[in-house]
């Protein structure tokens, strides 16, 4: 019964990562395609398109490398590739942090500054950015110290990061189809995008800390 559960939760997993790779490498696909065909700002409200004309190059590093860090992003979780081209785990793994967390986290932080919904949406936005760079960090010293534990769970939170740039545009188009005003949610989208998010992934870590416990008991 035991091994039945586990082999059930397994399956459970395996879809929920299938389903958010395929979201994070859309979303992805969309930005790339949204910032490198579409004139910057044309797919934004105008308020935001002036913010985005004045600080052209932070947005675009903010854009191209947190779209890279979603892009590679789901594939560090696939047991499989862990375990039959851990060089390439670790290889891509690199390009995620340094290629991508590192630089768009920092050009994030700058970002938030002026970021669209006033003050309160401008910290959650900052706060998000200062986490997804910590959670990087903490999860790279991890790995160098061995704890790999560890640096799987802090790269779980970080990776729960990242999806904030897919989240935020659920809820673009959820509240929207509300007949919302995009002035009333989106200053709310700074916390929205990411809290649930965070929320979710340590209710995941803690549950399954708890599991592993009365399966070796």
């Amino acid at each position: 019964m035991v091994n039945l559960g586990k082999n059930m939760t397994a399956w459970k997993i395996q879809k929920l990562q299938w389903l958010v790779a395929a979201l994070s490498v859309g979303v992805a696909g969309y930005a790339l395609v949204a910032y490198s065909v579409v004139p910057l700002g044309n797919l934004v409200h105008p308020q935001m398109k002036l913010a985005f004309e004045a600080h052209r190059l932070a947005i675009f590093v903010h854009i191209f490398c947190s779209t890279l860090a979603m892009a590679l992003g789901p594939w560090q979780f696939l047991p499989g590739l862990r375990a039959r081209r851990p060089a390439l785990h670790r290889w891509s793994g690199r390009v995620y942090l340094l290629g991508g967390v590192l630089p768009g986290g920092i050009a994030g932080l700058y970002v938030s500054g002026f970021a669209f919904g006033g003050t309160f949406n401008q910290i959650g936005f900052a706060m998000l950015a200062i986490l997804w760079l910590a959670t990087g960090y903490l999860g790279y010293r991890a790995v160098r110290l061995g704890d790999i534990a560890a640096h799987r769970q802090w790269m779980l939170r970080n990776f729960a990061l990242t999806f904030a740039a897919v989240t935020l545009r659920i809820y673009l188009g959820s509240f929207a189809a509300m007949g919302i005003a995009f002035e009333t949610f989106y200053a709310w989208l700074g916390w929205l995008c990411w809290v649930p998010n965070l929320l979710f992934i340590e209710w995941q870590i803690r549950s399954k800390e708890q599991k592993f416990g009365k399966f070796e008991s």
